[in-house]
């Protein structure tokens, strides 16, 4: 008897087939109350996790450009590292010559390493910097220098000797032996 109101509402006609009629009928189309606030409620956290749903997906479509511009920004990095080493293993080598050319100007006896780096000409560096065999093509330009460009090196041959005067025979020259006799002197 889930229809008791109807009884006031029918009073003898009222049957208990016709309470039975009328709660398949309503329940066919009706639900029952706490039915209907269950799923209410189902509902509502069913919203809020799609609007929590949707949110988190903004935050990654968000998070993802910023991903695909913190991506970016690595590559850029990486790159300028790997250029970086470059320059670096570049500069390693040219002080590693440069060094090396100077220590054969000092000693082959070159006055100015920058006076011998002019002679022997931008092109002829950079074979010896490619070279395979630096020391001995270093060596084959430094005497080709040597022998073109005598004035930028230390001059290698033996001063003379100071002139001494004493015991030892002084030969002098026939023209200074007359003036000298002319001028009472001897020898």
């Amino acid at each position: 008897m889930g229809l008791a109101f109807l009884k006031e509402l029918l009073g003898d006609a009222y049957t208990e087939q016709l309470d039975a009629q009328i709660s398949e009928a309503v329940g066919k189309s009706f639900v029952a109350r706490a039915d209907f606030n269950a799923l209410k409620e189902s509902k509502k956290a069913l919203e809020t996790q799609l609007s929590e749903a949707n949110a988190a997906i903004d935050g990654l479509r968000a998070a993802d450009k910023d991903l695909e511009a913190a991506r970016k920004e690595t590559e850029e990095y990486k790159a300028r590292a790997e250029q970086a080493q470059q320059d670096a293993a570049e500069k390693l080598e040219d002080y590693k010559f440069n060094s090396w050319f100077d220590g054969l100007v000092t000693q082959r006896g070159g006055r100015n390493a920058a006076v011998i780096r002019t002679l022997a000409g931008a092109e002829q560096l950079a074979a010896l910097r490619k070279s395979q065999n630096r020391d001995e093509d270093g060596k084959a330009l430094f005497d080709a220098l040597e022998k073109e460009n005598a004035y930028a090196f230390e001059d290698k041959t033996p001063p003379p000797p100071p002139y001494a005067t004493g015991a030892a025979q002084t030969v002098l020259a026939d023209d200074t032996a007359a003036i000298r006799a002319a001028a009472g002197l001897t020898e």
